[in-house]
């Protein structure tokens, strides 16, 4: 059994037998915190009552053994209080300038209330581009991942000191499902000041389009499809602070569990809002991924990626990959293509017949000068420690069984 699969075990033991199977078997979660719920409007200070609470449910989920990351909105709100620029709408410039200010105070606070519970807080700062472009993706990735394995607990934010378009509150809900996508999560959360999906917003007049006219708003305790119907609920919702609201949570949704992700919207308006999702009566809306991270991302690489080249590979290395083993430099007879680290690539037997698929490690130009050898010779041939796998395991998918 892998360290993965005896954390996804132990935490099922130990959740409430009342949470959802999703929250019980769930090893890596992503936690997306807006604006409202971090940062008192009037004072313009993060609410260290609340983000304490929080803390507390990150630290349990912890030595459940799982792996959690945060994606945290609240570096604009605090830096206007800090710049004393007020609460009006403000110009681009002096959005990036609160921001940078404000990050500052933003991550001294999750240092503060993650150290005091044993536990180490990172700061990652991404743009769009970052999630987007292939090379800074699997380099953002790699980082995450790097973290989580030292038992970190990064804290994701959208760059807003140097972003080019207009910064908007309620981004970091399509960024927090890039990251879960990005990091093979189980369930997203995201904490909002409502507490799911509504058929209507509470409040609000009932609307034809959604054909709920006269009757009173209603929360849909799951979703299992995004169709046009859902869509309609969100539009027009909007939550304290964000101006995204309900249709920036509905698109992260569906980029959540595209990438085989459940999401879940909850309240974060109480106390230990991740405690209370241990609850079989926690008032919240799941949307649930017709499949699990890994099956999606595999899906993805066997068959949604074109293919910029191929590795030919040797009888011994076919074998280790029906085993479940990484494709190491050794078991590679030659290289044909040209191709970018992280690109889609055949790996193809002695009779040039595919075997797997996957994303490589080294552009091509490495790849052949590393091409037979054994791993403990490619940092003196490159002149740099690469990954000790080519293709590794967990960015393969086999497109042939093995021959019995």
């Amino acid at each position: 059994m892998t360290r993965s699969q005896e954390n996804a075990q132990r935490a099922a033991l130990l959740a409430p037998a009342g949470a959802r199977p999703e929250w019980r078997a769930a090893k890596r979660i992503v936690i997306k915190i807006g604006s409202s719920l971090l940062v008192d409007r009037a004072s313009q200070k993060i609410r260290a009552t609340w983000l304490n609470a929080l803390a507390d449910d990150v630290a349990e989920l912890k030595r459940d053994g799982r792996d959690v990351l945060i994606v945290s909105s609240g570096a604009i709100a605090l830096g206007r209080g800090i710049l004393g620029v007020g609460a009006a709408e403000l110009e681009l410039e002096v959005s990036q300038a609160a921001a940078s200010v404000g990050q500052i105070s933003l991550a001294h606070a999750y240092q503060t209330v993650m150290s005091s519970r044993g536990l180490t807080a990172a700061q990652i700062l991404l743009t769009l581009n970052d999630t987007e472009e292939r090379r800074r993706y699997l380099n953002a990735r790699g980082t995450i991942e790097t973290l989580l394995r030292n038992g970190a607990v990064p804290v994701v934010n959208e760059n807003d000191t140097i972003a080019t378009s207009e910064i908007r509150y309620g981004d970091n809900d399509r960024l927090s499902a890039r990251v879960a996508a990005m990091s093979g999560a189980d369930v997203l959360v995201l904490l909002s000041d409502v507490d799911g999906l509504y058929t209507r917003p509470p409040g609000q007049a009932a609307d034809v389009d959604v054909g709920v006219e006269g009757a009173a708003p209603e929360r849909l305790d799951v979703v299992r499809a995004i169709t046009p119907e859902i869509e309609a609920m969100a539009r027009g919702a909007t939550t304290a602070v964000s101006r995204g609201g309900m249709r920036t949570k509905i698109e992260a949704a569906r980029i959540a569990t595209g990438g085989g992700t459940h999401m879940v919207i909850a309240s974060g308006l109480v106390l230990h809002p991740l405690s209370r999702l241990q609850d079989a009566g926690c008032p919240a809306t799941w949307f649930l991924a017709p499949t699990d991270p890994v099956a999606a991302r595999k899906k993805w690489i066997g068959g949604q990626l074109q293919p910029l080249g191929s590795l030919t590979i040797d009888s011994g290395a076919v074998l280790a990959l029906q085993r479940g083993k990484s494709l190491l430099p050794a078991g590679v007879v030659s290289v044909a293509g040209q191709f970018q680290r992280g690109d889609a690539v055949r790996i193809v037997d002695s009779t040039a017949t595919e075997v797997a698929r996957g994303l490589i490690a080294y552009d091509d130009h490495d790849a052949r000068l590393i091409l037979g050898r054994q791993t403990s010779e490619v940092a003196s041939i490159l002149g740099y420690r690469g990954r000790a796998a080519i293709v590794h395991r967990d960015d393969m998918v086999l497109t042939r069984k093995a021959q019995s």
